[in-house]
């Protein structure tokens, strides 16, 4: 309802304007501007101006799709909400909003009138802060534009589809080694700066370089990766993305299209909605052969995968190797990677390293963190018995398990919460498919689109009383176990047990061994029992294997 206290001057606003992909290539190919950013820009700026209102940002998402919320525009506008810059949203139409009809009908419904901001579509005459009929026609609108990208997208992959057959590129980045041919977006030839390089890494594996050597060359040479010159973010796995390394190598040496077969449709989307991928069975792969112009030849091609088919190793898993003490327990600080502990069998001795380091040292992905295992081991079980000691004598059981009970408390509120937010969801989603009938019986829908939309909207309200109900089981195991609290007391005593299996003990009770490359080692214990430990390995001994160079002495046999 309409806020008579405000008058116009009292609104700040913020206009949101959002071009997807999809209309800009409509512009281009119908030669108009009727969704440009410029022509929103227009129209929004001298609506906030006939109406008096205070303009005090542009919000613009260009080239960015309406069922994904995280734009950049968008979010930037969400901020400024949040740090009361803008009290009213004016856009175009619903759609420039979004086309997700939960999240958009989410912002609309709850999220601005949650925030006290008034939100405007100049095209549905929508007023948030205005009780009139066109609102009542919002939550349609919005279930009409989630229904249009839906049908569009699928549209758009079956375009693709018989591109792919046809042997189309459709990706947006060539391989390295490729670009676009300008005269045909969908056929490919050689990139003259890169189709060298490709070749050369081919050359240099036939003629026995090793993957790690050739990713040295090109370090040494300063040949750009292929992110690097493709100017696209790297995996965040890779500490630097401006390195060649044994991976990068790798995946050129294995991809198909060299040969000058086209290889696509390896992932596929989870749905239109999702940024999420999948990949896909080999034999679900869309390759066309003999496409585009060739870097290699498919005999050189294939002699590179029977070297690498040759050479790669298979370990036999050896069940009945002794699992030393605190084997699992032990992290990289610097990337998170479990410490990789190793049996050097030629030595009988034990050494821990970081695995993501040992895999590649020459490209320093990570810090090296060699330790002799058995030295290391000395050292944490001095400190971890200590803490041991120390702590069980300070153990406050009863205060302990006041805790604990208040924890239980505090979860089943957290839940109750839930529940709550649930309700209101179910709520909205019964009056929308209440909505969708009463269009349906006045003929303002066809019967196909309402069971289009209202299958949906079922499958949504069947997804949400599986959540209530899930919560509400929740409830009652949290209240069943705080019935046996008492029963935590007897566990902690006997976790603490001194007197019992020593790997039991340390299984149990240490959650994480995390160590630093400059030897700096904190021991993190479960339950905040003990509370966490820091401490530095000491260089005790001056030889770094224990029994030397010539290993363990044997044992005479009696």
């Amino acid at each position: 309802m309409y806020n008579n206290y405000l008058n116009d001057l009292d609104f700040n606003v913020g206009i949101y304007i959002r071009l997807s992909q999809e209309d800009r290539d409509k512009d281009k190919k119908y030669e108009s501007d009727s969704e440009s950013v410029a022509n929103q820009k227009e129209l929004l700026r001298d609506y906030v101006k006939t109406h008096n209102y205070n303009l005090v940002k542009e919000y613009v998402d260009d080239g960015f799709s309406g069922t994904d919320f995280d734009r950049p525009g968008f979010q930037r506008l969400i901020a400024d909400i949040k740090n009361k810059l803008i009290n009213c949203v004016i856009v175009k139409d619903l759609s420039r909003l979004g086309r997700d009809h939960v999240m958009t009908g989410y912002y609309i419904e709850t999220y601005f009138p949650e925030n006290n901001i008034r939100f405007i579509s100049i095209l549905e005459s929508y007023d948030s802060f205005k009780n009139q009929a066109s609102n009542d026609s919002s939550t349609f609108i919005i279930a009409c534009n989630d229904y249009y990208s839906k049908q569009n997208s699928v549209k758009i992959r079956n375009v693709l589809n018989e591109k792919r057959k046809k042997g189309k590129f459709i990706g947006s980045l060539p391989s390295y080694g490729y670009m676009r041919d300008p005269e045909d977006k969908g056929h490919l030839i050689l990139n003259p700066e890169t189709a060298p390089i490709v070749k050369k890494i081919f050359y240099w594996r036939v003629n026995g370089v090793g993957p790690s050597e050739i990713a040295t060359r090109l370090n040494n040479e300063g040949i750009l990766t292929p992110s690097a010159y493709k100017k696209t973010a790297y995996s965040s796995r890779l500490i630097d993305g401006t390195k060649w390394n044994i991976s990068t190598v790798k995946k050129i040496l294995q991809n198909r299209i060299y040969t000058g077969d086209m290889v696509q449709h390896t992932q596929t989307k989870v749905n239109y909605k999702s940024k999420k991928k999948i990949t896909l069975d080999e034999r679900l792969w869309d390759i066309v052969e003999n496409t585009h112009e060739a870097i290699v030849n498919k005999e050189t091609f294939e002699y590179c995968q029977s070297i690498r088919k040759n050479n790669d190793r298979h370990y036999n898993i050896k069940v009945d190797r002794p699992k030393r003490l605190l084997e699992g327990k032990l992290y990289c600080k610097e990337c998170g990677n479990r410490l990789s502990v190793y049996y050097r069998r030629n030595r009988d001795y034990w050494e821990i390293n970081c695995n993501r380091y040992s895999r590649d040292p020459k490209r320093e992905r990570c810090s090296p963190h060699f330790y002799p295992y058995d030295y290391l081991e000395e050292q944490l079980l001095e400190k971890i018995d200590n803490d041991i000691s120390i702590h069980i004598k300070k153990l406050n059981i009863k205060k302990l398990n006041a805790e604990l009970s208040k924890k239980l408390g505090e979860s089943t509120d957290e839940i109750y919460k839930k529940i709550k937010q649930y309700e209101i969801e179910k709520n909205k989603l019964t009056k929308r498919l209440s909505t969708l009938y009463d269009d349906r019986c006045e003929d303002i829908i066809t019967t196909e689109m309402y069971k289009e939309l209202s299958k949906e909207y079922e499958e949504k309200l069947k997804a949400v009383n599986e959540k209530i109900e899930k919560q509400k089981m929740e409830v009652y195991r949290i209240k069943n176990s705080s019935s046996i609290v008492p029963d935590y007391t007897k566990k902690i005593k006997e976790l603490l047990d001194l007197n019992k299996s020593k790997k039991e003990l340390y299984e149990k009770l240490i959650d994480k061994i995390i160590i630093d490359k400059d030897r700096n080692i904190k021991i993190r214990y479960k339950f905040d029992v003990i509370p966490s430990t820091t401490f530095t390995y000491e260089d005790r001994h001056p030889i770094r294997n224990p029994y030397g160079k010539k290993g363990r002495p044997k044992q005479k046999k009696d």
